[in-house]
């Protein structure tokens, strides 16, 4: 199925300014060159080997963090082969390097990272923790992502996208499904990423915690119904799809259809719903994601249904 998404070809390079990049992490900036810091990997780097002379596979494009250890080596050592071993590090213009548990960065390590014009921070976390939330930020930051027109809720903890074309009544769906004690996480546009073969919805940052309803305007969720009624982002695990009733259409009526929607790459259970005067399809909807949920933990409908139609159809003793 064409579904319609603008999807990235390649993956992205993350450029972002050391301010941001420090107050997102909550790092302290020692140095920060003028303009932005580039990254192209999600993975961090402990040069523990570069120190000890060996530099033939060096990522140098990565995260570099010097914990307790790095930085008891280089104290360790005189004063001229200490500075080396620095000068070796920074030469290889990684973009960035981390001190962690706030040990002290003295004045010829900051003189170095000025020369080659590399950005130098301190961190008052452990070094497994610095290295695991620079991971978790550039992951989410550099994953495969897509715009998608839509609605993305979470209905009893189901994270449901809900397309169909424009006009059809998405959004006034989505309110009466806030309404009714579901969460919004984005209305129009969804921005989707994909981390670690699963789907994440994002909304988009202009329109974030809003709902445009025709003939009512924008209406603000969180203001209206709390912090309870709004999510900044959601694993998405089923997509529905509103369509215009057509008398001519056969429609799916015992679920035994096996459509799908593609997003980066991975696959989704599409569950169409035809939309005619008089429908509830909140309700619909509502319905539709507890049962994907009772489908998912092993319970069909549609089996038990057969089940009974396989007991009622058995002969029994007297037929013999």
């Amino acid at each position: 199925m064409s579904n319609g998404v603008e999807m990235e070809k390649e993956r992205r390079s993350l450029h972002i300014s050391p301010e941001k990049f420090a107050g997102d992490l909550g790092l302290h900036i020692v140095y920060a060159p003028e303009g932005d810091l580039v990254f192209r990997s999600t993975a961090t780097n402990r040069p523990g080997l570069l120190f000890a002379g060996f530099d033939e596979y060096f990522p140098a494009h990565r995260i570099q963090a010097l914990g307790n250890a790095e930085m008891a080596y280089l104290n360790s050592l005189g004063e001229k082969y200490r500075e080396m071993q620095v000068d070796r590090l920074f030469s290889k213009r990684p973009p960035c390097v981390i001190v962690s548990q706030s040990r002290a960065v003295d004045e010829k390590m900051i003189a170095i990272a000025e020369k080659y014009n590399v950005a130098l921070f301190v961190s008052g976390s452990t070094t497994s923790a610095v290295e695991s939330d620079a991971v978790h930020y550039l992951t989410t930051a550099l994953a495969e992502s897509a715009t998608i027109h839509g609605e993305l809720l979470d209905i009893s903890g189901i994270g449901v996208l809900i397309i169909g074309e424009s006009g059809i009544g998405k959004s006034e769906t989505a309110l009466e499904l806030v309404h009714r004690g579901h969460m919004l996480v984005a209305d129009d546009l969804v921005e989707v990423k994909r981390i670690k073969n699963k789907i994440y919805g994002y909304p988009s940052k202009t329109t974030a915690n809003m709902l445009e309803v025709r003939g009512v305007g924008l209406i603000d969720v969180e203001a209206m119904y709390g912090v309870g009624g709004v999510l900044n982002q959601k694993r998405i695990h089923l997509v529905i799809e509103m369509e215009k009733w057509d008398d001519n259409k056969s429609y799916d009526r015992l679920g035994n259809e096996n459509l799908t929607y593609d997003i980066l790459g991975i696959t989704f259970q599409r569950i169409v719903v035809p939309v005619s005067a008089g429908r509830n399809l909140a309700v619909v909807i509502e319905a539709a994601s507890r049962n994907f949920r009772l489908k998912s933990m092993g319970k069909d409908a549609l089996d038990e249904l057969s089940l009974r139609l396989m007991e009622k159809n058995r002969p029994s003793e007297t037929d013999y």
